[in-house]
Formats: structure tokens, C-alpha cells, sequence
């Protein structure tokens, strides 16, 4: 099955969509560098609230490279989501080739004391073909 480029995954009541997009004016393809915006929403579809607590990322680029993101929060948040509210953010990477993959998780806590682990699908980032056709 191919990678998508959206990801959508339900895990334990929380739902997490991603996807990237590509940032032409931050790359510099001459210098192997290749920046992606990602876009993530996480929407709690449980009953019960849920804080995102820390995150985990695995992105790999197309020569195999692998890099573990871990830490609290995303983007400097640890949102709290009622049943049914849900947080959008965005941030980005850089790769040194035209395309590659991200996935992982977030922490989440209940408010009860309870953590359960949210997926983040993998999905690809992908330069455009004319970027990538002049490596």
C-alpha cells in the first residue's frame, strides 16, 4: 500500500490528521536542503478530555536518514481537548533529499491520571517533480 499524502488515524478516541506541504522560498535544493511545512489537527472524537503531554516524530528522508524528534508539547502548547474541540498547528523540517516520510505519536493524559498514545499515520514530503528532477 502506498504512503499517503495525508494521514488519518483514529487511536483511543483521539484523531490525528497530517499533512505536508513543501516551501520553495526556505529550500535550496543546490545545497540538498528541502524544507517541508507540515499541518496536523488532533480532534478529541472520546468522551472524555485529553491533554497532549509530549510528542514523538520519526522522520525519514529518501537516502534512509532517520531523525527521532521527541520532546514536551508541540509548538511550545500542551493542549487540553474536551470531547469534541480539537487544536491545529503547524510547523516544518528540513531533509537533505527531495522527499521522505514522517509518523510517530503524542502522549496523551486523561484527566483521571490515565495516558494513552495517539498515532500520527505516516505520510510523505514531497518537493515538486521540477525541484526533485534536478537531482
Amino acid at each position: 500500500m502506498p504512503t499517503p499524502e495525508l494521514s488519518d488515524t483514529l487511536t483511543t478516541g483521539i484523531r490525528v490528521r497530517a499533512a505536508a506541504f513543501y516551501l520553495t522560498e526556505q529550500s535550496e535544493p543546490d545545497e540538498d536542503k528541502y524544507v517541508f511545512g507540515y499541518e496536523v489537527t488532533i480532534t478529541n472524537e472520546g468522551d472524555e478530555p485529553a491533554q497532549l503531554v509530549t510528542r514523538r516524530w520519526a522522520i525519514i528522508d529518501a537516502a534512509g536518514r532517520r531523525d527521532d524528534v521527541n520532546g514536551p508539547g508541540v509548538i511550545g502548547q500542551t493542549p487540553r481537548l474536551e470531547a469534541g474541540q480539537s487544536f491545529k498547528y503547524q510547523s516544518f523540517c528540513v531533509l537533505k533529499t527531495p522527499w521522505g516520510t514522517m509518523e510517530g505519536a503524542y502522549q496523551m493524559k486523561r484527566d483521571t491520571g490515565e495516558t494513552l498514545e495517539a498515532h500520527i499515520g505516516r505520510f510523505y514530503l514531497v518537493a515538486p517533480v521540477a525541484v526533485a528532477a534536478g537531482k
